[in-house]
């Protein structure tokens, strides 16, 4: 109940500001440019925070005819207003080391002024203030209940920076924007909410008043400005403005405006005649106005702009997920209804995604022609004819219940059941979180201790909706119902937009050392050639996967070394022939078998071989003698390769051939010390200008590279040549 309360009260914030918040942001971003555009202007005098007040006033009064006020801006620009020896009122800016002019007052732009009206009041005068303000709080709000959610998503606040698991575009930039552009955004809407109060005169009024020292007072013998001692000891960078005595009377002062005070200086002898601190509204106003509209700092300024862009991605992103949650929620249109179903399956989900698995595994129920029925799990009820449940569900934050599963267990001890159900679990949830499917769990459990259900398979975990671990349980499940269901096979697998289609036409069978070759075809006419990439993003994960082609008769050649935990690797080793996936292909020229080389050494380990096994079967390289260095765990690992070698041999398109094994007990060696066995063979190459490519691990690479650094060195007497080598190792 508590997430449905943050959620909503999020949400229904967003809708009913959001149009202000689109105004107020965008007119942000333009206001944004004006602080940065002006610190661009050359009127800030270098240094000028070490010049004492009184040096400055004296330069002035020797350049005017009469001073009115001198004004340091958030700029450090130095205003000064005076009556020129021509008898002109002018006011300017000036360089204060020698009071001359410099320049004129920065008129404000004309967009800059449209801009701010509608920043500040939509045209509507106090009526727009007060909307403005309004809104600047229900954006705050929006932070805050946006701060609760993350936190609540991530199980914690100390999880608050923890790996986020990508689901789709929008949620995982929401949150990741969200929580880097926190505390700016709570700084620009609260002080935004402060002066809007201001304007209204909602805050307490300023209570501090003059402090006056009498003895101050006194009209002595008039000293020069020179001779004020306190004048001496303070700089421009202590004051904001200074006003001048309009007379020669006693009781006209200077009036002196620093960061955190006022004082009225006797302009005969330099004295403080009145002192008044800045209350606390006052240091807090001044603070609220540099921190919302930027004034006096690029960088915070800058900052302000991202902010302004972040609401905006925020706004965006907030209704495209609101919109894709309730299109991912219940679409399935249940043919049965819950009292005459014999299969229930139950869905717990925060984002909807779960729903595409429960619509899944009711596709293939119903092509069997099972009745089915689906809903929520806070829709959980009595089911007349039922006599299989199924419940998918996911988990939210800390082991939370999902917003549509809050009820279920409350149900749970109440409704009752006519028929004794045969029930399993299948939990949804990510391994980088603590609770780990851990309502899943939960519900497990419920439904253990409760007489009418049964369990049918253990509670299965499924990390990071790995469509591979679902279809492993359909399987399980299926056969213990004995039925044979098919589950549609969504082709997920590469979802950059440069995604084409690919076909399986061979899969190997896995190697001893768990590597196994694919070939796949393109569905439509592609261009690639040995030695560039194949993109592969997998499902919920927004890491690309890059694996090295080589070319075979127009198909693509991949030597995958399946981990045990790898996404990609096992998605790959599960492939069928006539299988089709998405993936992108991406050039990668620095690897290319090279045109003029008349020499060229192949260098791998492992996997590193599938680009080669596509070089050396290139008639259009035919001229060029190709030597082929490989290194592996056994003999047997090299079984796999041994097609593509022979039919490059027969072809006359690989000049010689040389194994290393790590593991064979009789001739355990690394593909290093076989270039040092064949270091003739190396240095000539490298004499005649021929090239070394290698490709495979990084450990390997660098071995080889010392190796050949040696060879180079011992046999040729030089350093090696790097415009020699290339590589594609990882």
């Amino acid at each position: 109940m508590t997430i449905s309360i943050w959620r909503y009260s999020h949400l229904t914030l967003a809708i009913s500001s959001s149009v202000f918040i689109l105004l107020a942001a965008l007119t942000g971003i333009i206001l944004a440019f004006e602080p940065i555009l002006d610190q661009q202007k050359p009127y800030a005098i270098k240094n000028a925070n070490t010049l004492s007040l009184s040096k400055t006033i004296e330069n002035l009064k020797g350049e005017y005819d009469e001073v009115i006020h001198v004004e340091i801006d958030k700029n450090d620009f130095v205003i000064a207003s005076v009556f020129t020896k021509e008898g002109k009122n002018e006011t300017f800016y000036i360089n204060p080391f020698t009071a001359e002019k410099i320049g004129d007052i920065i008129e404000k732009e004309p967009i800059f002024k449209f801009a701010t009206n509608i920043h500040r009041s939509l045209f509507l005068k106090s009526t727009g203030r007060a909307i403005v303000g309004f809104v600047s709080f229900l954006l705050f709000l929006m932070a805050v209940t946006g701060l609760l959610l993350i936190i609540k998503r991530q199980g914690g606040i100390k999880r608050y920076f923890s790996k986020i698991i990508k689901e789709d575009f929008e949620q995982y930039y929401h949150i990741i924007i969200g929580r880097y552009t926190l505390i700016p955004l709570i700084i620009v809407t609260l002080s935004g909410v402060y002066l809007s109060l201001e304007k209204f005169s909602l805050l307490p009024s300023d209570k501090n008043v003059h402090i006056l020292y009498e003895e101050a007072l006194a009209k002595t013998s008039k000293l020069t400005i020179a001779d004020f001692d306190l004048l001496k000891s303070i700089t421009l960078n202590d004051i904001e403005r200074v006003e001048f005595p309009f007379s020669d009377d006693v009781e006209d002062y200077f009036v002196l405006k620093l960061k955190d005070k006022e004082w009225y200086v006797n302009q005969y002898n330099g004295k403080i005649v009145s002192e008044k601190k800045d209350s606390l509204v006052a240091l807090v106003s001044s603070w609220s106005m540099a921190l919302h509209t930027g004034q006096g700092s690029t960088l915070w300024s800058i900052v302000l702009l991202f902010t302004c862009i972040a609401i905006l991605f925020f706004t965006y992103s907030g209704f495209a997920m609101t919109l894709k949650r309730r299109n991912k929620s219940i679409k399935i249109k249940n043919k049965f209804s819950k009292d005459t179903a014999e299969y229930v399956i139950l869905v717990g989900s925060e984002t909807g995604s779960t729903f595409g698995f429960a619509k899944a595994l009711y596709k293939a129920l119903i092509a069997q022609g099972k009745s089915v029925f689906v809903s929520e799990l806070n829709n959980y009820s009595s089911y007349r004819k039922a006599a299989h449940l199924v419940v998918f569900t996911s988990t939210y934050g800390d082991g939370e219940a999902p917003t549509n599963a809050k009820y279920f267990q409350k149900l749970m001890s109440h409704v009752s059941q006519q028929n004794t159900l045969q029930y399993s679990v299948v939990g949804f949830g990510s391994l980088a979180y603590k609770g780990f499917c851990k309502y899943a769990i939960v519900v497990d459990s419920l439904l253990q201790a409760h007489q009418k259900f049964i369990p049918n398979l253990l509670l299965h975990k499924i990390n990071n909706q790995s469509f591979n671990a679902f279809k492993n349980w359909t399987e399980l499940w299926s056969k213990s119902k004995g039925l044979s269901l098919k589950i549609e096979k969504p082709v997920k697998m590469g979802h950059s937009k440069k995604a084409k289609r690919f076909k399986v036409v061979y899969r190997s069978e896995i190697n001893l050392d768990h590597s196994f070759l694919i070939e796949l075809e393109p569905m439509q006419k592609e261009k690639f050639t040995s030695g560039d990439l194949l993109s592969v993003y997998p499902e919920n994960d927004a890491i690309e996967r890059l694996y090295s082609i080589g070319k075979i008769n127009n198909n693509m050649l991949l030597s995958i070394k399946k981990h045990e935990f790898g996404i990609c690797s096992n998605y790959f080793s599960e492939l069928k022939e006539n299988d089709i996936i998405l993936a992108d292909i991406k050039q990668n020229k620095g690897f290319h078998l090279p045109a003029s080389a008349k020499e060229v050494i192949m260098v791998a380990n492992g996997t590193g071989i599938a680009p080669f096994l596509g070089m050396i079967n290139d008639k259009n390289h035919n001229q060029t003698k190709n030597y082929l260095f490989w290194g592996g765990r056994t003999k047997d690992s090299y079984q796999m390769y041994s097609e593509q070698i022979d039919k490059a041999f027969y072809n006359k398109t690989l000049s010689g051939l040389f194994l290393s094994f790590s593991k064979e007990e009789s001739e355990r060696k690394y593909v290093q010390n076989t270039l040092v066995e064949k270091e003739k063979l190396i240095s000539r190459v490298l004499k005649n200008g021929g090239i070394i490519m290698i490709c495979g691990s990084i450990a390997m690479q660098n071995g080889v590279l010392e190796t050949l650094e040696n060879i180079s060195i011992s046999r040729l007497d030089i350093p090696l040549n790097m415009n020699q080598i290339k590589t594609d190792c990882y």
